[in-house]
């Protein structure tokens, strides 16, 4: 049994996990009525902390993968800033409220996100390709080649 109440967040994730980008959210299990979806409809900042992308080294390249389901290329924004900034961004549009329906919930963010990460020296900027296929967005930023240092023996002298 834990030590951690529930309504923590105790799901298999730590609280006090500095890295941890759940959001501990007080009202989330309760339901306010209401007859406007706006009021049911998360702000602009969970699309951005629900936004999840994965980054993986190869010997060959910087992979960096998201899961963005629904979105079109078109709507995706993959560009470099400051020389080795790689910034993704995007915007999930709100479904239009028909008053002829009757919402009970709603949970998929909508709104801007945008992530960004300092890329290491190695990263060759010009070489950055982006793809997207079935909500999946990846993008390869190749890795320059690390010179061998020379070593050459010194002779101890005594």
């Amino acid at each position: 049994m834990s030590l951690i109440p529930k309504f923590f967040g105790n799901q298999g994730s730590s609280i006090f996990d500095p890295f941890s980008l759940e959001v501990w959210d007080p009202f989330g299990d309760f339901a306010f009525p209401s007859t406007s979806i706006s009021s049911y409809l998360p702000s602009e900042t969970s699309a951005f902390v629900n936004t999840r992308i994965d980054w993986r080294e190869t010997p060959e390249a910087h992979v960096f993968k998201a899961d963005l389901p629904g979105l079109k290329k078109e709507e995706v924004k993959v560009q470099v800033e400051d020389d080795r900034v790689l910034e993704i961004s995007g915007e999930r549009s709100v479904e239009k409220e028909d008053k002829s329906e009757n919402w009970h919930q709603v949970e998929r963010s909508s709104g801007k996100f945008m992530r960004k990460f300092r890329l290491p020296d190695n990263a060759k900027m010009d070489k950055i390709k982006a793809s997207m296929e079935n909500g999946v967005l990846t993008v390869t930023v190749p890795k320059a080649e690390v010179k061998k240092s020379d070593v050459k023996a010194v002779e101890i002298s005594g």
